[in-house]
């Protein structure tokens, strides 16, 4: 078998599916920060909550120009005269290009407060009345709408796990669906934190993060399963097939998460920034939060928790520990063969002293060689 020339830059190997990086050996670093991420958001969740939109809540929502006699504590101050509870209403500035709004949401008002409400604020603001947009949503249809939204996140799962354990195996599709959890926790923690509006278009964007999480995770574990199966004669450690698999399709995984993250972010700058469409902004924030952490996700979280769940089978129990990095796991990644110098150092749990384990080419093999016969003369 002829050499492969190793690209020298770092660029170069990326593109030419070339890297070495020990997903395996980083995945304490990779669960930690994933953990301080987890816990951030259930804190923020707990104590802060999320902002939801009308149509989960329910309630009425006024929207006005803002003016120079229009502000937020100019609409608080309408809403007392009206007789509305105003230490619960939420009141907040909206930026749709160069104009500005005022928009306030309050819990159920009968016809006549909203009405009332709605020419107070067109007098406060100094605008027609038919300026002031007024939307209202019960709170039972609001209630149901969310009871649908939660059923449709439950069926979705419990189908995805059904399918991946079917097509590969429960150890892929339990560490698919933690790292499916993960996106979604991370993405509603940020929400939390920014206090932006979760509205019905913010939930198809969090499906819509379930499936670019699951797609990134998909890629990795098939040529997880593809070097499983190249590997099955060889005595070579499961970490060690995971790090070759997450290497071989890393560019693949960054081209997709790039490819999307593109058009992402022009929703969010241009279509929310610059043209002020707001209903863009949840829905593009939602997205690239989203896909970033499910190409995070792939190979620092599924990947390493399939990895220490396949390790406890009886056929890689005995290798547990033991794997390559540097130029022994770059010759595996780019040769696709467990050849080469692959005497790896191992820590035992046990006593802490750090053993060399043996894994060349010859002491990888099921079976002794078999003796070569002499020819005869």
């Amino acid at each position: 078998m002829s050499d492969v020339v190793v690209s020298k830059s770092l660029w170069g190997r990326l593109y030419n599916g070339q890297t070495s990086f020990d997903f395996y050996g980083k995945r304490r670093r990779g669960f930690g920060l994933s953990l301080a991420l987890i816990v951030i958001s259930l804190v923020s969740l707990f104590t802060r909550g999320v902002n939801l939109g009308i149509d989960f809540e329910g309630g009425v929502a006024w929207q006005v120009p803002a003016s120079a006699t229009m502000d937020v504590d100019a609409a608080r101050s309408v809403l007392e005269e009206s007789g509305v509870e105003s230490s619960s209403a939420k009141i907040q500035t909206l930026t749709s290009g160069t104009e500005e709004f005022v928009r306030v949401q309050v819990g159920d008002e009968p016809t006549e407060t909203r009405t009332a409400v709605q020419n107070r604020l067109a007098e406060v603001a100094g605008v027609s009345v038919d300026e002031v947009s007024v939307s209202s949503v019960s709170s039972s249809w609001g209630r149901t709408i969310t009871e649908k939204a939660v059923r449709a996140l439950i069926i979705f799962l419990v189908l995805v796990s059904l399918y991946i354990a079917w097509r590969f195996e429960w150890r892929m599709a339990l560490s698919a669906i933690l790292a499916m959890v993960h996106d979604v926790l991370v993405s509603v923690g940020i929400y939390s934190l920014t206090g932006f509006e979760v509205t019905p278009a913010t939930i198809v964007a969090f499906l819509t993060i379930l499936g670019f999480s699951l797609y990134d995770t998909i890629v990795v574990f098939d040529k997880v399963q593809d070097n499983v199966k190249r590997f099955s004669g060889t005595r070579v450690p499961v970490a060690d097939i995971v790090n070759v698999s997450a290497n071989q399709v890393l560019m693949r995984s960054l081209n997709t998460s790039i490819a999307a993250i593109l058009p992402v972010l022009s929703l969010l700058v241009l279509g929310s920034g610059v043209f002020g469409a707001i209903a863009l902004r949840e829905f593009s924030l939602a997205l690239l939060v989203g896909v970033t952490t499910g190409a995070y996700s792939s190979v620092f979280i599924a990947t390493p928790l399939y990895a220490l769940l396949k390790e406890r089978e009886p056929k890689f129990a005995s290798l547990r520990g033991a794997h390559v990095t540097g130029n022994a796991l770059q010759q595996m990644v780019v040769t696709g063969l467990p050849s080469g110098n692959r005497a790896v150092k191992r820590v035992e749990a046990s006593s802490g002293e750090v053993q060399t384990t043996d894994l060349s080419a010859t002491s990888v093999l099921t079976h002794p060689p078999r003796p070569r016969k002499k020819r005869r003369r």
